[in-house]
């Protein structure tokens, strides 16, 4: 039953990431590249802030959620384990991209003035986030993927 509990506990906290930010790279970012140059700056700096609030704790619970799952998994051979493993490891690098990449963008995003700021090096700084924002969905839809399959043969093999 602890299993289960912990299953339930992680695949609830990475289909919340996972979706978040799937739902930021393919809806949210796409609209604000259509506003006029200052509000999107104005917007990106807004939601910068908002989601640098609320992500540190969600990444990091999602990571933290692993622990129990792979701890009370008794056969670390099996294709459960395996997959949990492969899961965290998909976000951890999720995780890494973050840290390395997109914060230092985000805190450059903060520190602009919309008033003042050209459109190139503007758009410059987007199309970096954008191109590791891509990279950590794929790291993210992977995982999740992952996660799933792994409840899906543990449930399979606990019959």
């Amino acid at each position: 039953m602890a299993l289960k509990a912990a299953q339930f506990v992680n695949l609830l906290l990475t289909g919340v990431l996972t979706g978040n930010e799937f739902g930021s790279w393919a809806g949210l970012h796409p609209a604000l590249r259509e506003l006029p140059h200052q509000t999107h700056v104005r917007s990106e700096q807004a939601i910068t802030r908002r989601y640098g609030n609320m992500m540190p704790a969600l990444m990091t619970g999602v990571l933290i959620s692993f622990v129990p799952v792979l701890s009370l998994v008794s056969d670390r051979r099996s294709l459960s384990f395996l997959f949990d493993l492969a899961g965290m490891l998909c976000y951890a690098t999720m995780l890494m991209i973050t840290l390395a990449g997109n914060i230092p963008i985000n805190r450059r995003t903060l520190e602009l003035d919309p008033d003042t700021t050209s459109r190139e090096e503007f758009l410059e700084l987007r199309a970096r986030w954008d191109r590791l924002h891509t990279t950590r969905n794929v790291m993210n839809l992977t995982g999740f993927g992952l996660v799933i399959l792994g409840v899906l043969t543990s449930s399979q093999s606990n019959r």
